[in-house]
């Protein structure tokens, strides 16, 4: 690799993803295949592709899908080369996760690509937020829901799921979720214990609590342990502490989350509640 080249890599531990992000100048690779789904976005410059006998320029904003045995190869047209990000989604999970998230998922459902490249702002939102969540290794409920997000973009023009009717299960599934939820907020949940527990797949799941309370699960499931930080920083314990209490992977992670939600960090809210000094 050159060194205007770069590659940043990382793979879930709990879905076996990986996720990519790179850059490159010129020559990117070499005509090649992989076993899996590939979904990207291409962040910066023009991506330059040839696969089955037709020859592709991504731009920013475009997302690229190829299937498990797709001959492709990768060069910069320009001089300022091109950015990417990419999940490698394997055949045997994308199979179990869509009979997981829709009922009505045949057996063995698998995705057939008819356009290798698209302009879909839907479908490229939801690849960089599935993307985000499994490299930034948030929790688990943010990166399935995240997850969710891109299938369910992935499958909206299927016909089994353009098919889809009214379930009179609805009303009471938000309810059961946030009981649940308030009960085991503590705990690294996941939405597909969530949805065992209210009875419905993860798609009604999702849509049902976000028209009862407007958040999605995972945004609400935060919610509820930001609300118990501020108590906890405001009582006077470190922000260290606080994030191993409440489940957070660490003190950085829960800051990340604060900031975004009240502007400040653990420890300045900490300061200002409880009058005590750092350490």
């Amino acid at each position: 690799m050159t060194t205007h080249n770069w590659i940043d890599l990382n793979q879930d531990a709990d879905t076996g993803i990986e996720t990519l992000r790179a850059h490159f100048k010129g020559h990117a690779y070499d005509p090649h295949w992989h076993d899996s789904y590939l979904v990207g976005v291409t962040e910066q410059g023009v991506q330059q592709f040839n696969c089955r006998r037709a020859k592709y320029h991504s731009t920013p904003g475009k997302v690229f899908l190829l299937e498990p045995g797709d001959i492709h190869d990768g060069d910069a047209p320009t001089e300022f080369g091109f950015t990417y990000r990419m999940l490698y989604l394997d055949p045997q999970w994308l199979a179990r996760e869509l009979s997981a998230l829709f009922e009505e998922a045949p057996p063995s459902s698998q995705l057939s690509v008819a356009n290798i490249l698209t302009t879909d702002p839907r479908l490229a939102t939801a690849t960089s937020l599935a993307f985000q969540s499994l490299h930034g290794g948030e929790l688990k409920i943010v990166r399935q829901s995240a997850l969710d997000g891109l299938l369910e973009q992935l499958t909206r023009h299927l016909r089994w799921r353009t098919r889809q009717g009214e379930d009179p299960r609805l009303p009471l599934v938000a309810h059961r979720a946030r009981e649940f939820l308030h009960a085991n907020a503590h705990l690294d949940i996941g939405l597909d214990q969530l949805a065992a527990a209210t009875g419905v797949d993860r798609f009604r799941l999702s849509r049902a609590f976000k028209a009862a309370y407007g958040l999605a699960p995972h945004a609400y499931l935060v919610q509820l342990r930001l609300s118990k930080a501020r108590r906890l920083l405001a009582g006077g314990l470190q922000p260290a502490a606080v994030a191993m209490e409440l489940g957070f992977a660490d003190q950085s992670h829960l800051g990340r989350w604060f900031v975004r939600a009240y502007g400040m960090t653990p420890a300045m809210y900490r300061k200002r509640c409880s009058n005590l000094p750092d350490s």
